[in-house]
């Protein structure tokens, strides 16, 4: 090239630098130092193979250099494809503002689709939806990559989980206006990032018409579309048709082990996940963090105290590994789900890393169940200096002195509550008819078939009475009388939700139910009698787990 001139040509130069740049970097800069007068498009080449290599994170520095000099460059200015792959490499929404101000500052309002995607995607990133909405809704014609970058925004960027249901609702409600455009058909990216919009929904009927899509048009089955369908089916209530799929996979990475393990965990079978971990390992897979928190979990939901602490033990002395924060919080849950809340707190405090909020609330969750009073105020004393606008955290604690009976005390903690400006997160619920999503609030009557669900409600209170059915009322957190107790748990959510199904579905269907907080124990003792009383089979999942409501039974066996 030197001795030929075409050192003195942009392309060819680009060329050599983008391969310099993946074989030795250091060689591609020495050869850009070289350039009397580097062109903005040298520029880009150079910023972009940087941050394409590996080490990202030292990369990202001189990268950042580069775009400095073309600041500096009177000669020459940013241009479009200077911007997108800064974007990526943005390691705080600060300095992605600033480059935001930069784009508008050199490129104006004109700036192309490419740029605003990547401005998206920055956004996305950092959990600004609305946003990154907004930035979708003025392309004019979004190509593939655009609407994938938006479906996949909304399936990471939740933020909280009052969010998750909405987010996934405005997921599909895009993909519905994708399918519009008959220039631009799904991809793998597109039914991934639907797919898992459908399992936080629980939205099975939608889930399984992707499923459809992807064996209809021979879309490959990699693990990433695997793992996803496993989830969802899982999340759906249908745990055969995941394992189905998991069983069909040709080949099966950790990611689709993680996801099964954790199926047949929030399903309560514990002894299938521990199977299937074993396995894993004869197929010579290394578990990864994931695969010790799915496995821990699944002994807990099911008392395998003694079979989870070896998973815990196996983490340093088969693997060399030390055990993280979230692995100590899966052994908290475990001995703490089991009655062992003592042993649970001595855990805690002897852990070699500061407990976060979630293990101290996993620590009152245990001690509200098993009645410990003294632990549960140890733990939320921890909780309101770690999160003290954290609703759930009051509510727990509340929760414990009205089962006793202390009113006074349940008033000391609401005070708390309002003097830090803290309402307690509404009970929601969803269920499927029809392939229709319904969500149904406490005390709900907003729904167009109210009246028919309310005397559903009377009819279904009526037979419970004749089956013997006592409500549980310590579970109604006011000092009122019995009867008024009895009424406020009869319009739970999950019941509303409940009685809309037996009026609006078929009669041989399966009522499938998503609540976003734990299912009450009188919730939970009321359905599976509803399950007997009207030949149903009722499957919610809460905020825990899946309960498998079928002839007055529960698939917890009231460990939950």
């Amino acid at each position: 090239m030197v001795t030929t001139g075409l050192t003195h040509h942009t392309y060819p130069l680009s060329k050599l630098l983008y391969l310099s740049s993946t074989l030795a970097l250091p060689h591609a800069l020495t050869i850009f130092n070289q350039i009397p007068n580097p062109t903005i498009f040298l520029y880009n080449t150079l910023i972009s193979s940087v941050l394409s290599s590996t080490n990202r994170k030292c990369e990202t520095h001189l990268a950042f250099s580069l775009y400095e000099r073309v600041l500096w460059d009177k000669t020459i200015r940013p241009n479009s494809h200077t911007y997108p792959s800064l974007f990526k490499a943005c390691g705080s929404h600060l300095h992605g503002l600033a480059l935001h101000a930069h784009v508008l500052k050199f490129l104006g309002l004109a700036y192309d689709d490419f740029v605003q995607t990547s401005l998206l995607n920055f956004y996305a990133k950092y959990g600004k939806l609305g946003v990154a909405r907004r930035l979708f809704d003025q392309i004019r014609n979004p190509d593939l990559a655009t609407w994938n970058s938006m479906l996949s925004a909304y399936g990471s960027g939740v933020t909280s989980e009052e969010e998750d249901t909405s987010v996934s609702m405005e997921a599909l409600c895009l993909f519905t206006e994708m399918q519009k455009n008959p220039l631009v058909k799904p991809n793998e990216v597109t039914l991934v990032a639907l797919v898992s919009a459908c399992a936080n929904l629980g939205a099975l009927c939608q889930g399984i018409w992707a499923h459809v899509y992807v064996l209809k048009y021979n879309i490959k089955l990699n693990y990433y579309v695997g793992t996803a369908l496993i989830d969802m089916y899982s999340k759906c209530g249908c745990l055969d048709l995941a394992y189905q799929v998991f069983d069909e996979l040709p080949e099966r990475d950790i990611l689709c082990y993680n996801a099964m393990i954790g199926g047949f965990g929030i399903h309560g079978y514990g002894h299938k996940a521990l199977q299937l971990f074993e396995k894993m390992k004869f197929q010579r897979l290394a578990p990864d963090d994931v695969t010790f928190v799915v496995t821990m979990c699944a002994c807990s939901h099911v008392g395998l105290v003694d079979e989870g602490y070896k998973v815990f033990e196996s983490i340093n002395e088969d693997y060399g590994k030390e055990p993280k924060l979230e692995h100590f919080g899966c052994l908290i849950d475990l001995l703490g789900r089991a009655g062992r809340v003592q042993e649970a707190e001595e855990k805690l405090k002897g852990m070699p890393m500061k407990p976060n909020a979630i293990l101290w609330r996993s620590l009152l969750g245990a001690a509200r169940v098993h009645g410990n009073l003294q632990v549960g105020e140890i733990a939320l004393k921890h909780l309101l200096e770690l999160e003290p606008e954290t609703s759930g955290n009051y509510v727990l604690l509340s929760n414990m002195y009205a089962s006793i009976n202390r009113w006074e005390d349940v008033k000391r903690v609401r005070k708390l509550m309002k003097d830090h400006g803290i309402n307690k997160m509404p009970g929601s619920s969803l269920v499927e008819v029809n392939g229709a999503m319904h969500q149904f609030l406490i005390g709900d009557k907003t729904h167009p078939w109210s009246k028919r669900i309310y005397s559903k409600l009377a009819e279904v209170g009526k037979r419970l009475q004749q089956y013997g059915h006592k409500p549980r009322t310590k579970e109604v957190l006011f000092d009122i009388d019995e009867e008024e107790k009895e009424d406020a748990l009869t319009y739970h959510s999950e019941r509303l939700a409940i009685a809309f199904a037996l009026v609006a579905s078929d009669s041989t269907a399966p009522i499938r139910i998503i609540k976003n907080l734990r299912v009450c124990s009188d919730c939970h003792e009321s359905t599976k009698l509803i399950s007997m009383i009207y030949g149903r089979d009722i499957i919610v999942r809460d905020r825990i787990r899946f309960h498998h409501f079928k002839n007055g039974t529960c698939s917890c066996r009231d460990y939950w």
